[in-house]
C-alpha cells in the first residue's frame, strides 16, 4: 500500500486544507465542463458527471501525477461523438450503448499498453500532431453548437461541410433569442476571465445565460433546455462487447486510446515540471486504463487529463491526490443533492461556454512558433489539422502519427556528411566545415565527417556520397571518414563500408577511419574494417 499510494504518508493538516480548497475549486469547474463534455459526446448530460467523479478518483490514485485532474475531455468527447455516430444513431440508446463499450476498449487498451511496459511509446509522438489535431477538433466542437445558438433543429452526427450546409438551408429559421442567450454568457465567461482568472468564470457565465433566459420566456418560449438529471450515482451495469462492435469500434478505439494517452502524460509532465515531481509513464498508462475500464461498468464516457482543471488544481495549491478525491466527492454530493441545478440551464448558454471551451483549444502560440521554425512539423500540422477537418477525427490521429514517424525516419536515413579540412591558421590544425570557414581541400585526400547513426536505412545515402567523393578525387581516390558523430552502425552499414573499401582499393586508393568512438571502433575492427591498425 505504500508504494501504491506513497502520497498518503506525506499528509499533513497543512497539505489536507490546501486540498480541500483545491478540491473545492475543482468542483465549481468540473459541474459545467462535465456537462459541456457529455454534450459535445452527444451522451446524456449526468453522465459527464459521472466521468468526472469515478474516472477523476480512479486516475487520481493509481496515475503517478499528483496534481493532474482526469475525467471528461473535450478533443476525447469529440472523437467519441465521431467514432461511435458511423455505428448509432446519436441520442439513441443504442449510441449510449455504444459509448460505453468503446470506453472499455479504450481502457482495456491502455491498461494492456501499461503492463507491457510501453510508456516511452508516447515519446515518438510528435506534440505537433495532438495540437494540430486539436485545433481541427475545436473548429468541429464549435460548429456542432451553431444549431444550438440559432435554434434550427439538426440531424446529429453531421461533418463539418453537413452542418454548414444544412444551417445555409435553414439560415431563415434561425431564432434571436438562443443567439442572445448564448452571446451573453461567451461574453460573460471571457470578461470574468480577465477581471480575475481565480472566478469560475464558466458557472457564472451560464447562470448570467440562464437569467437571460428565463427574462426571454425560458423554456415556455421554445428555448431547449438541459433539463434535471436524475437524483442518483450509477449503479454497476456489464458493457454489451460482441465480435461485431468490436470489430466496428476497434480502430476507433486504439486512435482514442493513444489520444487519451498522449493528452494524460503531457499534462503530467507539464505540472511535474513546475513540482519537479518523478513522473512514470508506464503508471499513468495503468492509471488511465483502470479508469476508463472500470468507469465503463458505470456508464462513463472515456476520459483522459483535463488541461483547465489541472492547472486549475495546481494554481489552487493541490499538494497530493486527494484535492482530485475530493473534487470527485463534492461534484457527486451535488449530483445526488442538487441534481436540478441543470433544469434551468438553457442548451444556448452551454453552447456559448463550449464556443469558449474551443477557442481556448487552439494553441495559436505554439502553432505560430511551428510554422516559423519547421517545415516537416509544419507539414505534420497542416496534414493533421486537414484531416481532422475533411475526414474524420480519429483518422486524423493515425494521418499525423505515421507522417511524423516518415519525416523522422527520413530525417535519421540522410546524415549529415560535411566535408571538413584542417584551419589553416591554427597551430592545432582543427578540423572544420570547408564551407563556413572557407578552407582549402587537399586535392589527394578528402574528409567528411558523418554526423548521425549508420542504419541500413541510411546505407544508400551514404554509398552514394562516398562513390561521387570518388569520381572527385584526382587520382586513386583516398577517402577519410571522420567518425566522431556516429553512435551506432549497424550490420547493413559494415556490409556498405567494407563494399566501399574493397572497391577504392581496387582503384588504389583507400577508406580511412579516424576519430570513431570506442565501442563503434571496436565493431569496426571486429568486421574487418581496422585489420590493420593496432
Amino acid at each position: 500500500m505504500a508504494d501504491l499510494f506513497p502520497w498518503r504518508h506525506q499528509l499533513s493538516g497543512t497539505q489536507m486544507r490546501a486540498d480541500l480548497i483545491a478540491g473545492l475549486t475543482g468542483a465549481v469547474i468540473a459541474l459545467p465542463q462535465g456537462v459541456a463534455y457529455a454534450l459535445i459526446a452527444g451522451m446524456p448530460p449526468e453522465t459527464g458527471l459521472y466521468t468526472a467523479i469515478i474516472v477523476a478518483a480512479i486516475a487520481a490514485l493509481f496515475g503517478s501525477s499528483w496534481q493532474m485532474i482526469s475525467g471528461p475531455a473535450a478533443a476525447v468527447s469529440m472523437v467519441i461523438m465521431s467514432i461511435v455516430s458511423g455505428v448509432a444513431e446519436p441520442g439513441s440508446q443504442a449510441f449510449v450503448s455504444t459509448v460505453i463499450t468503446l470506453t472499455l476498449l479504450v481502457g482495456l487498451i491502455q491498461f494492456g499498453l501499461g503492463l507491457l511496459r510501453v510508456g516511452s511509446l508516447v515519446n515518438f509522438i510528435s506534440h505537433t500532431v495532438i495540437i494540430g489535431f486539436t485545433a481541427g477538433a475545436a473548429i468541429l466542437i464549435a460548429a456542432s453548437q451553431i444549431r444550438y445558438l440559432l435554434g434550427i433543429e439538426l440531424d446529429r452526427g453531421l461533418n463539418l461541410f453537413e452542418t454548414l450546409g444544412a444551417l445555409a438551408g435553414q439560415w431563415q429559421q434561425a431564432d434571436w433569442r438562443p443567439f442572445v442567450i448564448g452571446l451573453v454568457t461567451l461574453i460573460s465567461a471571457v470578461a470574468l476571465r480577465r477581471i480575475n482568472r481565480r472566478l469560475p468564470h464558466l458557472l457564472l457565465a451560464l447562470i448570467a445565460g440562464s437569467v437571460v433566459c428565463q427574462l426571454l420566456g425560458g423554456g415556455t418560449a421554445g428555448i431547449e433546455m438541459v433539463g434535471t438529471m436524475p437524483k442518483s450515482l450509477p449503479s454497476p451495469s456489464l458493457p454489451s462487447l460482441t465480435l461485431s462492435e468490436l470489430d466496428s469500434l476497434a480502430s476507433g478505439a486504439f486512435a482514442l486510446a493513444l489520444l487519451g494517452l498522449i493528452e494524460a502524460v503531457s499534462i503530467a509532465r507539464a505540472l511535474a515540471a513546475q513540482t519537479h515531481q518523478s513522473i512514470s509513464g508506464n503508471r499513468e498508462f495503468v492509471g488511465q486504463g483502470l479508469a476508463n475500464s472500470i468507469g465503463s461498468f458505470f456508464g462513463c464516457f472515456a476520459g483522459s487529463g483535463s488541461f483547465t482543471r489541472s492547472g486549475a488544481n495546481l494554481t489552487s495549491g493541490a499538494r497530493t491526490p486527494l484535492a482530485a478525491l475530493i473534487n470527485a466527492l463534492i461534484v457527486a454530493l451535488v449530483l445526488l443533492l442538487f441534481p436540478s441545478f441543470t433544469h434551468w440551464l438553457p442548451l444556448p448558454a452551454m453552447a456559448g461556454a463550449i464556443m469558449l471551451i474551443a477557442w481556448n483549444l487552439i494553441d495559436t502560440h505554439h502553432i505560430r512558433q511551428i510554422v516559423s521554425a519547421s517545415r516537416s512539423e509544419s507539414l505534420v500540422l497542416g496534414a493533421t489539422f486537414s484531416a481532422t477537418l475533411l475526414v474524420n477525427p480519429e483518422f486524423s490521429i493515425y494521418v499525423g502519427v505515421f507522417l511524423s514517424i516518415a519525416l523522422y525516419l527520413r530525417r535519421t536515413s540522410r546524415p549529415s556528411m560535411i566535408p571538413v579540412a584542417p584551419l589553416q591558421d591554427s597551430e592545432r590544425r582543427s578540423l572544420r566545415n570547408i564551407h563556413r570557414y572557407n578552407l582549402q581541400e587537399c586535392p589527394q585526400l578528402k574528409i567528411i565527417r558523418i554526423d548521425g547513426s549508420m542504419f541500413f536505412g541510411c546505407v544508400d545515402h551514404i554509398q552514394r556520397h562516398l562513390r561521387t567523393l570518388s569520381k572527385q578525387s584526382e587520382g586513386p581516390p583516398r577517402i577519410l571518414i571522420i567518425g566522431k558523430g556516429i553512435n551506432f552502425v549497424d550490420v547493413s552499414a559494415f556490409e556498405m563500408l567494407i563494399q566501399e573499401k574493397q572497391r577504392i582499393e581496387a582503384q588504389g586508393g583507400a577508406l580511412l577511419f579516424a576519430s570513431f568512438k570506442g565501442t563503434v571502433l571496436d565493431e569496426l575492427r571486429r568486421a574487418g574494417l581496422l585489420t590493420n591498425s593496432k
